[in-house]
């Protein structure tokens, strides 16, 4: 059987905003754009979810639900050395770490290196070791797989931990509301709900036919997640699909020269994301998200690879004038703008760059 535990920072980047600022103590603190601005919300403290503010939220509709929140830009730089640390505390109990941000990630300690025979004695350990070495808290779960990790280190947060015991899943699960349920959605709740599924309990006496009549392949999902069961394995590198940059404007924009500055930017950025991933890829998409929230997505694909700031420019920008010529009638505004690559090549050495008219 083996021993998973899911550690969940909590709060994170507003975490580390109150540990270095203390006027920001115990005050609600929104990290992301200005608060009139349409960026979104990063993180939030505790004292700020306290009003309804979430992250992914836009900046607006957060200063509305708490006018007196402090908000500050966040500090990326900041949170990955942070995180490098907290990192350092899990591999000193296993190499089987898997990352799924910046503040969480799976640990599988079945076997782990100081031949601990308990998962909850290590997650104590862990978690005493972060608060020491960062004066930062968080939550752990620790179960038989990844899913029932990830649902108990949610079920005492903040600064909190929970151990489903083998042979207790499904108890644990029953009360749980669906909506609470990592993978099941706001859409796909209500969906639940009409159909008279609101709770773990519940869901587990609807047959995996039936579900997969009316979910699809999620339905299959949902039968054994609502059971417990995960095969899912811990994997200590998740290589990346894509690379991309984008950016939400203050207000919506119909200039194009603004919007080809934008893409030069864009593209610099980008050149500089993918020479930290040491990644070239094979196809470039354009993403435009529309005033009525209508999202275009265009793409260029080429025998050699993309990955140079003047190419991902040019090309980029030719995609640009092609929907540009299609946005007639009436002419919509823009207010994203967004490039990513894809399809990344194994060897990244000595390729050639495709022709800024190929």
């Amino acid at each position: 059987m083996k021993k998973i535990i899911h550690i969940d920072m909590d709060a994170f980047y507003a975490s580390v905003e109150q540990r270095d600022f203390p006027e920001m103590r115990g005050k609600p603190v929104v990290v992301g754009g200005s608060p009139h601005s349409r960026g979104v919300v990063c993180a939030a403290s505790y004292e700020a979810r306290k009003f309804g503010v979430r992250s992914a939220i836009p900046c607006f509709q957060a200063y509305k639900l708490c006018p007196d929140a402090i908000f500050t830009p966040p500090r990326f730089e900041v949170y990955k050395s942070i995180s490098k640390e907290i990192r350092s505390i899990f591999l000193e109990y296993t190499d089987l770490v898997e990352p799924l941000s910046l503040d969480e990630a799976y640990l599988d300690v079945t076997a782990n290196k100081l031949g601990i025979p308990l998962a909850s004695t290590i997650a104590k350990e862990i978690r005493k070791k972060i608060f020491e070495r960062t004066e930062l808290t968080c939550s752990a779960g620790v179960a038989q797989n990844k899913f029932l990790a990830k649902m108990a280190s949610e079920k005492n947060k903040p600064n909190g931990l929970y151990v489903v015991i083998p042979g207790e899943e499904e108890n644990f699960l029953n009360e749980i509301p669906l909506y609470s349920f990592h993978g099941i959605g706001k859409k796909t709740y209500e969906k639940l709900s009409q159909l008279g599924f609101t709770k773990g309990a519940e869901l587990r006496k609807a047959e995996e036919s039936f579900l997969v009549q009316e979910f699809g392949k999620m339905g299959a999902v949902f039968y054994r997640m609502v059971r417990g069961i995960d095969d899912r394995e811990v994997i200590p590198f998740r290589d990346p699909k894509s690379i991309g940059v984008e950016t939400t404007f203050s207000h919506d924009s119909e200039d194009f020269a603004f919007l080809i500055l934008t893409l030069e930017n864009l593209s610099k950025e980008l050149e500089l994301r993918m020479g930290r991933k040491n990644k070239q890829g094979k196809t470039l998409t354009l993403k435009i998200k529309f005033e009525d929230f209508t999202v275009k997505q265009k793409s260029i694909s080429s025998d050699s690879v993309f990955y140079l700031a003047d190419n991902l420019f040019q090309q980029s920008s030719n995609l640009l004038a092609t929907v540009w010529k299609e946005n007639i009638d009436p002419l919509k505004k823009i207010r994203l703008l967004g490039i990513s690559v894809t399809n990344f090549s194994l060897d990244i050495t000595n390729q050639d760059q495709p022709s800024l008219f190929g």
